[in-house]
């Protein structure tokens, strides 16, 4: 078995370095593994789908201008998430509707949501509905797993307007989950 983990990680690796020499056929190969979560993640971002597509192409752009610089330290994957995620902010920070709200609130003790795949798609749809500066913060805390002070710095905005937004976003999801049918954690 370890000989086909190798033999995975060894293509993989000939592929990053056939696409960053710019082989067209290695690039194409990589966009079409990728793609397809790298959409999902900007969806996260940006509510239209036009929109998030285009980002998810310039980030590839990007991934593929900055390929000869990859080290191969760490996850692929996550190196190209994170220029995704980059893509997306860079493209929310050039619409002027984003509005971050400076008021300081105590984050509630929540309880955790059931794993139920048709109930997390409503949930899915529940935080895409969120004002666009709280699922913005939302998405990069909650399922992204970025510090406050790391939002902070992306989003140029101050850490508590950063952990105020998280706390509205997550204020704003219990009261539509609570007036929604998506059932709480441990009751059916």
């Amino acid at each position: 078995m370890k000989v086909k983990i190798i033999s995975l990680l060894q293509h993989d690796k000939a592929l990053i370095r056939k696409a960053a020499q710019g082989h067209r056929e290695s690039q194409k190969e990589i966009y079409e593994q990728y793609s397809p979560g790298m959409l999902a993640l900007t969806r996260r971002y940006i509510k239209d789908a036009h929109f998030a597509e285009d980002v998810m192409i310039d980030g590839f752009v990007k991934v593929f201008r900055a390929l000869p610089e990859f080290r191969f330290q760490g996850s692929f994957e996550g190196w190209i998430r994170r220029i995704m995620v980059r893509e997306a902010i860079d493209f929310l920070r050039k619409r002027p509707f984003v509005v971050y709200d400076e008021t300081k609130m105590e984050a509630p003790v929540t309880e955790p949501i059931t794993s139920d795949p048709y109930h997390l798609e409503a949930l899915e749809k529940l935080v895409e509905a969120l004002p666009e500066g709280y699922r913005l913060v939302f998405t990069l805390y909650a399922i992204e797993g970025y510090k406050h002070a790391e939002i902070a710095t992306l989003l140029d905005i101050s850490e508590s307007t950063s952990k105020t937004q998280l706390y509205k976003a997550r204020r704003q999801l219990q009261q539509q989950i609570k007036e929604s049918s998506i059932p709480r954690y441990g009751t059916r």
